[in-house]
């Protein structure tokens, strides 16, 4: 396995340039197709409004607007590209609210890179919950870029979250080739003896020996003490130097302000590491 179509999210954020330099390492390291995506937030019902009276003159205006800002976005992107030598590339405007049009191109993907929201950023107005929108929805792994920290480099040093539940499978399974190659790997599990019957009593030593026969050598910390697992695990990243987070997204997509998973919010808000998410 490999990541061979990678989607990047273009929009007007401040913090875009970010996501746009890891997109592109990623796209030279696999010999990716790497995709700008932008979603011009015209809602679908306008657009089939739109189909049904092409002249309707309350709705084109607003539609055309929409457009032309995305093109604009989109030609910008491509010159950034073209200087960073990025290798094959498309483009795609979207008529779709970002949170539909992400994940439904994202379902063709092999990964996709977000941003980590910023309330302070007027562009991201609207995506509060993008990130974990289009990884619970969008059936592909969602790299989440954060914005309060500069990015040098990507999977050297890579630290897996995990607790033994298929949506922390799912996220190791598609960080594999990154896992790979990493000069540190290190699998991190807060497990109460109460949980030790449905996953096991070493999680963490299970799924080392799962990666040693995929030629990954992970250290093991497995902690029972731990109350605050979001806290926990931005610490244990922090004194592991890592340059990756991988983890489990976990919550429900259909109240997903109300049901979304501690941990994981907690991440989101606060990571200042590039996360490795998949639902």
């Amino acid at each position: 396995m490999s990541f061979k179509t990678i989607l990047v999210h273009i929009n007007e954020s401040r913090h875009l340039q970010k996501r746009v330099d890891i997109a592109v390492k990623l796209a030279k390291d696999y010999n990716a197709t790497l995709i700008g995506v932008v979603a011009t937030g015209v809602s679908q019902y306008f657009v089939e409004t739109l189909a049904l009276s092409p002249d309707d003159s309350t709705v084109l205006p607003y539609l055309n607007s929409f457009r032309e800002r995305g093109e604009n976005l989109l030609e910008q992107f491509r010159l950034s590209i073209h200087q960073l030598n990025a290798g094959q590339l498309e483009t795609r405007l979207v008529d779709d609210e970002p949170l539909g049009g992400m994940s439904l191109h994202a379902r063709y993907a092999d990964l996709v890179v977000l941003g980590q929201f910023d309330p302070e950023d007027p562009a991201q107005n609207g995506q509060a919950y993008l990130p974990e929108y289009v990884a619970m929805n969008g059936g592909c792994p969602v790299l989440l870029v954060p914005h309060s920290s500069m990015v040098a480099t990507i999977g050297e040093r890579v630290l897996i979250a995990w607790n033994g539940s298929p949506e922390a499978k799912r996220a190791v399974f598609a960080a594999l080739p990154i896992l790979q190659s990493a000069k540190a790997v290190e699998v991190v599990t807060f497990i109460t003896y109460g949980q030790m019957e449905a996953i096991g009593t070493h999680p963490a030593t299970d799924l080392a020996t799962y990666l040693a026969r995929h030629g990954i050598v992970a250290q093991v910390v497995e902690d029972n003490r731990v109350t605050d697992i979001g806290e926990a695990l931005l610490s244990i990243a922090s004194n592991f130097s890592a340059d990756l987070l991988v983890m489990g997204c976990y919550g429900n997509s259909r109240m997903r302000e109300l049901l979304l998973g501690g941990a994981t919010r907690r991440i989101f808000q606060s990571t200042t590491v590039p996360v490795l998410l998949m639902h």
